[in-house]
């Protein structure tokens, strides 16, 4: 008796301790979080992943029409450390709920401020910050799992594409950058130590004021006579301006330069660059 009393007591302990046990398992949509620098800032993404597991993705698992937390689990969320502009809308910084509601040629895009919703729970459309559309388009290969990405990056847009099953549609960002760097430029012309490089390459990229990045760029270069790279830079702009003739004493000067240096890749376009200046004669 005694000893069938110790075989239930010592199952009875085997049972608690299997029932109480914390078992760890990989969660069937993962969370990724994609960190993006962009114009003066960054964009932070987070969602996660949930998997097509041999189901009906769009029309079916994701219902057309109705309103859906892309993703799985919390609702998407984008933080911006920099004002940008989606849909026509300029968006403060801060983190959004990014909200979708798929249809098959198109999907309405939201940015909400209910970032604590879980999924589309608690979602009020009285906090929405933007709302607007872009094309659904179907791709020739399947995506098994969804995803999200930061794509075409330039200094003032990217794209934040969403793929999944055969399906792809891309919400372009933008900002504003180049008032911001105007003014950084302005102060630091006030200072000793003038940006005249910087400066030059703000005019010619972003501005497109080539006057003034090729006076800009004259004064870097007598600032550093040495600088090869900064003698290509200038006979670019005298080739966009249509100055053939000083683009070419330029690049001469910037190749002769180079090859002091001893440094090929500047070799190799000072010379490509002078042929395409005896081509334009």
């Amino acid at each position: 008796m005694k000893k069938n009393f110790i075989v239930f007591c010592s199952a009875s302990l085997l049972f608690i301790n299997i029932a109480s046990a914390q078992i760890n398992m990989p969660s069937p949509s993962t969370t990724q979080t994609v960190t993006q620098d962009f114009g003066m800032g960054s964009i932070e993404l987070t969602y996660s992943r949930p998997n097509i597991k041999n189901r009906t993705v769009f029309g079916d698992l994701v219902p057309y029409g109705k309103l859906w937390r892309t993703g799985a689990n919390g609702a998407s969320r984008l933080t911006f450390k920099t004002p940008v502009e989606i849909g026509g809308k300029k968006i403060d910084t801060g983190s959004y709920a990014l909200y979708t509601i798929p249809a098959e040629d198109n999907w309405e895009i939201i940015l909400n401020k209910g970032i604590n919703n879980g999924g589309v729970t608690g979602y009020k459309e009285s906090e929405d910050v933007v709302r607007f559309t872009v094309p659904s388009i179907k791709t020739t290969s399947k995506t098994e799992t969804f995803t999200m990405q930061f794509a075409n990056i330039k200094p003032e847009s990217c794209d934040l594409q969403l793929v999944w099953e055969k399906r792809s549609i891309s919400i372009p960002i933008t900002n504003n950058i180049k008032d911001k760097i105007r003014a950084q430029i302005d102060a630091a012309m006030l200072t000793d130590k003038k940006p005249h490089w910087q400066a030059a390459q703000f005019y010619f990229e972003y501005d497109k004021n080539l006057t003034r990045a090729l006076e800009n760029v004259t004064k870097a270069t007598d600032e550093n006579p040495k600088a090869f790279y900064m003698f290509l830079y200038k006979a670019r702009i005298e080739k966009e301006m249509g100055k053939t003739a000083a683009a070419m004493e330029t690049s001469k000067t910037s190749l002769a330069l180079s090859k002091e240096a001893k440094n090929d890749d500047y070799i190799k376009m000072n010379k490509e660059l002078q042929k395409e200046l005896k081509k334009a004669n």
